[in-house]
């Protein structure tokens, strides 16, 4: 303690007013709050991180990040006296948070989407009602196999991480995994069918066809439907022809009519399987390398939750070349019926022998 504060602490004691017993320092002592001696710092902090500000030319942080000490250095610059922390600070006092980027907007909407939603609803609830499989479908991110790193982290004794390659370059002997998912709706079952080829409407097709024969008709033994919801896109997309041909010979194989009910354009997280089945799926191999085939289906098999999901899985090594092209006669023998609303999104495959 300076020598000058205890002479000031005498000082006080030799007067007459008696020193506050339950403070340290006399009323209005001590150091004043920035705010309070740089009355303008607030305003001109707010001004800088208002997100406003992004977009104007005049802003000195248009071009950087609103890190802390950028914030402190664009307040230097006018004049105020502030440290990187005191601008965390200030920062919190204002409702401000370090936030990553949300991903929400979802691009133009189709002014049909919420009734097609409607629409998918109303199918699903009468196959249900019925006791009628319905199924979510669609294709997770192809995989690298190999000692690559996977994304999360898992607990392991300290000090001793999986050691993977640092670049993610291909392996061509391993090549990459395709899992293809079939959610069961009302029995909360998933089935994976891994390939290792080209993800395309005949591998979709195939992975469906594996469901049924694996699971699906041991469940739905009298089914005369089976109802499927996919995306607008990719090997199971509404324009693809070749994943109507395939669901045609599916249709005629198991003597099923098969009701197709697409998502609208830009939907595709809603699709029940990738919050229902994939993304289980990720939170059970995070953090371990995909070093061959077997650990992938060994994973994915063992997926399980607290809510009952079980998920099966099986290698598909068949091999499904690209670019397959569909015919107009082959399109014109298709036995589909087009509903009323959106027939491009919501269509009906029946077997052809039975007409």
């Amino acid at each position: 303690m300076a020598r000058s504060t205890i002479g000031l602490g005498l000082r006080e004691l030799a007067g007459e007013r008696e020193p506050a017993r339950d403070r340290i320092r006399r009323p209005g002592g001590g150091r004043q709050p920035e705010t309070e001696r740089q009355p303008r710092l607030l305003a001109a902090l707010e001004r800088l991180v208002e997100p406003a500000t992004r977009g104007d030319p005049s802003s000195p942080l248009r071009w950087v990040s609103k890190s802390q000490r950028h914030l402190a250095k664009a307040l230097a610059a006018q004049g105020f006296e502030v440290s990187h922390k005191l601008v965390g600070r200030l920062l919190r006092r204002l409702g401000f948070s370090l936030q990553a980027n949300a991903k929400q907007h979802e691009g133009a909407s189709h002014p049909d989407r919420d009734a097609q939603f409607e629409h998918i609803n109303r199918q699903a609830q009468a196959f249900l009602a019925l006791g009628e499989p319905v199924i979510s479908v669609d294709t997770k991110k192809k995989e690298l196999v190999g000692d690559f790193k996977n994304g999360g982290r898992e607990w392991r004794p300290q000090g001793q991480p999986e050691l993977v390659k640092v670049h993610d370059f291909v392996d061509k002997e391993l090549g990459k995994a395709a899992p293809y998912g079939v959610y069961d709706v009302a029995n909360n079952i998933g089935w994976v069918n891994l390939g290792i080829s080209f993800d395309t409407a005949a591998f979709a097709v195939e992975s469906i066809r594996r469901w049924w024969q694996r699971l699906g008709r041991q469940r739905y033994r009298g089914a005369r439907r089976l109802m499927i919801t996919a995306d607008c896109g990719g090997s199971n997309g509404a324009r693809v022809r070749l994943w109507k041909l395939e669901l045609q010979k599916l249709a005629d194989e198991l003597g099923l009519e098969i009701t197709v009910c697409h998502l609208p354009p830009g939907t595709s997280k809603w699709n029940k399987i990738e919050h229902r089945l994939f993304s289980f799926i990720s939170q059970n191999w995070r953090g371990r390398p995909l070093r061959d085939l077997a650990t992938i289906i060994a994973l994915i098999g063992h997926t399980r939750t607290e809510a009952g999901l079980k998920v099966y899985c099986d290698l598909d090594t068949n091999h499904y070349p690209k670019g397959t092209r569909v015919t107009d006669d082959q399109m014109k023998a298709l036995n589909i019926k087009r509903a009323d609303f959106h027939g491009e999104w919501n269509y009906t495959l029946s077997p052809r022998n039975s007409t």
